[in-house]
């Protein structure tokens, strides 16, 4: 069976997502939110806050292994805070020279370093120098900036700097995240490289999983958005579920709990006038397979008291002694 793994997706993936996703099940490991480095040696409370499952041994509650990423141009201080990252015992630590956003972009972060291969290598070989061996060296990258001419480049750079294994997203930074994504791009790098590939974007469904890998020609496959807008992907590809959604609304019903845990861990953390947000992005992702999660948005949507959000859905059916929040209100 091949490796699934989670994403890590700014914005989207926080702690509290991806334990949610990993209690689910079906993953193998995963990747957190981007460190971003700079010229500084970062504080231990910075790692820990991105990444607080370096507390538990670097695992979700689930037990899913998940790596710590770093994203930066210096080599020398990418070195610096993958040493210091060290202290702390991680599952694995990976690169980022994949983000396509305008800020890390504008400020050569993530994919504005896809035009430069000799720093690439740089940068992996910098860190690899410090991270011991029993200690997997990753790198997550797209297929260059405006095309894919230096996609193959990028990739054996990557590879020649000491990083054991490599993601590959099928877009451009220019792309964003417009579909399609070219898999059959990715199949190329692999093509070129001797380091195994990881093909990452537009997987969806069970279909597109399998379609992803025939095209890519590789083994093992990321999840990104579509792991979000069907927690149970994962599980699917497994053959553990159905392949498709099932039409009765069992498969909803099933999620209410983690959509209660999710909402409980947002109430906790998050002020409430901003909590709303979180769980109406959940729910837009959530409405490309689930029409439940349609009906919900659509009554979440104009509403903005967070108190007012618990009653509805104590009225949409989440478990309300799941959360302490909504206890109060059932």
């Amino acid at each position: 069976m091949s490796r699934i793994l989670l994403a890590p997706m700014e914005g989207l993936a926080d702690p509290l997502m991806r334990d949610v996703l990993t209690r689910l099940g079906g993953y193998d490991w995963g990747i957190c939110e981007f460190v971003r480095v700079t010229e500084s040696v970062l504080p231990n409370r910075t790692f820990l806050r991105t990444c607080p499952e370096l507390h538990h041994d670097s695992k979700t509650a689930a037990g899913t292994p998940m790596r710590v990423q770093l994203l930066g141009s210096d080599p020398h201080f990418m070195a610096a805070n993958a040493k210091r990252v060290l202290f702390h015992r991680p599952a694995g630590i990976d690169i980022n020279f994949g983000c396509p956003a305008p800020t890390v972009f504008r400020h050569r972060g993530g994919s504005a370093l896809l035009g430069e291969p000799d720093l690439l290598h740089e940068i992996v070989s910098a860190v690899r120098s410090v991270v011991p061996t029993d200690v997997p060296l990753t790198a997550k990258m797209r297929l260059g900036i405006h095309d894919d001419s230096l996609a193959v480049a990028c990739a054996q750079a990557i590879e020649a700097g000491g990083a054991e294994e490599l993601i590959v997203h099928g877009r451009t930074k220019v792309d964003g995240y417009k579909p399609p994504a070219r898999w059959h791009l990715i199949d190329k790098v692999r093509s070129a490289v001797r380091l195994p590939i990881v093909a990452n974007g537009e997987v969806w469904t069970v279909e597109d999983y399998r379609h992803c890998r025939l095209a890519s020609g590789c083994e093992d496959v990321m999840l990104g958005r579509g792991a979000l807008a069907d927690p149970l992907l994962a599980r699917r590809i497994r053959g553990e579920l159905a392949e498709r959604v099932a039409a009765d609304g069992s498969d909803w019903r099933s999620l209410l709990s983690s959509l209660a845990r999710y909402w409980e861990g947002v109430r906790e953390r998050v002020l409430p006038v901003h909590a709303g947000g979180r769980i109406k992005q959940w729910l837009m992702l959530l409405r490309r397979h689930y029409p439940e999660a349609e009906v919900l948005y659509q009554q979440l949507r104009p509403v903005k008291a967070a108190e007012d959000i618990d009653r509805l859905l104590v009225a949409a059916g989440l478990p309300p002694r799941a959360m302490p929040a909504l206890a109060a209100v059932a």
